[in-house]
């Protein structure tokens, strides 16, 4: 079985995914949350079965997505070949979820180009398909054992704290604010319970994303915030937090918890996203961007 996608050119890989995306998120426009929030037991990175790299950036919401619509419990992934190298086999009939990579390629002077400007590197933008853990038969996952709520709190407020942000509570809402780069949050204890996660996790989420948007001020990562609520500009920068959010939830194996204004948003996502197949991509790359920086410096302030 081939498990490259064919295209003609990186756009054509870009509008492939992206129309993928699309298609999943339209079909959750209109309800109070987002199509990428992880529930409890599914919070935990995609990760390729064979190499044990975690998938990054646009993969991380789009495997999301796939596992979710399809009730998969693994968040295990791989292709067809590297499968069968671990002994298992895709059963027939199943159908694989996108993901894209970058090949790296080498370019050779012509005999008119000066050789030492012509010659280098760039990355062509690829798309393979992969299969979930569910989909495939022989396979026996390695027992990894479960760490229990309290340590992963623990590693939350260390990386928080390591942080050094200006972090306030007793707010009405949760927001960052620019003028003074510090984040009001609401008290802990008004965070309230729902049916499958507790409370302290809600705090967290919003914690996480609200953290997303402070790596975008100017002497951070300098992203562009818009100007006010629904601008689409405002609105690419709530669904890079929203990613961000999630991106470090389920590196800490904590689930997201939807909030009452994700609706809001959601058609200027949509517009975002079909004005620009490449839109996702920019988005997610700017939420793994803010994840990476945030974890340098909580390791470099440890």
């Amino acid at each position: 079985m081939e498990t490259n996608v064919r295209s003609r050119g990186k756009s054509s890989v870009y509008e492939e995914v992206t129309t993928q995306i699309l298609a999943l998120i339209e079909a959750d426009a209109g309800t109070y949350h987002a199509p990428w929030h992880v529930p409890v037991g599914m919070a935990a990175q995609p990760t390729n079965a064979c190499t044990h790299a975690e998938y990054r950036g646009v993969n991380i919401l789009g495997l999301w997505m796939q596992a979710m619509r399809r009730s998969f419990p693994s968040h295990l992934w791989a292709s067809y070949r590297q499968w069968q190298q671990l002994g298992a086999q895709v059963r027939k009939g199943e159908r694989g979820a996108l993901v894209i990579f970058y090949k790296r390629i080498e370019t050779k002077p012509s005999e008119e180009q000066d050789h030492e400007r012509s010659t280098g590197l760039r990355y062509v933008a690829r798309a393979s398909r992969v299969f979930n853990a569910a989909q495939v038969n022989g396979y026996v996952p390695e027992e990894i054992p479960v760490q229990a709520p309290s340590e992963r709190y623990l590693e939350v407020e260390a990386f928080v704290e390591a942080l050094g942000a200006n972090i306030g509570h007793g707010f009405a809402a949760a927001k960052y604010r620019h003028d003074t780069d510090s984040i009001e949050m609401p008290e802990r204890s008004w965070f309230l319970a729902s049916s499958d996660r507790p409370p302290k996790e809600s705090y967290y989420a919003v914690l996480l994303h609200e953290l997303t948007h402070w790596t975008g001020a100017p002497h951070r990562l300098n992203r562009e915030f818009g100007k006010r609520f629904g601008d689409k500009t405002y609105a690419f920068e709530e669904l890079v937090a929203e990613l961000g959010a999630a991106f470090m939830c389920a590196a800490f194996g904590i689930s997201t918890a939807p909030r009452a204004d994700h609706a809001a948003y959601v058609s200027h996502w949509l517009e975002v996203l079909n004005r620009d197949p490449k839109a996702i991509f920019t988005a997610a790359s700017k939420a793994q961007e803010a994840f990476e920086h945030l974890s340098y410096l909580a390791t470099r302030n440890a």
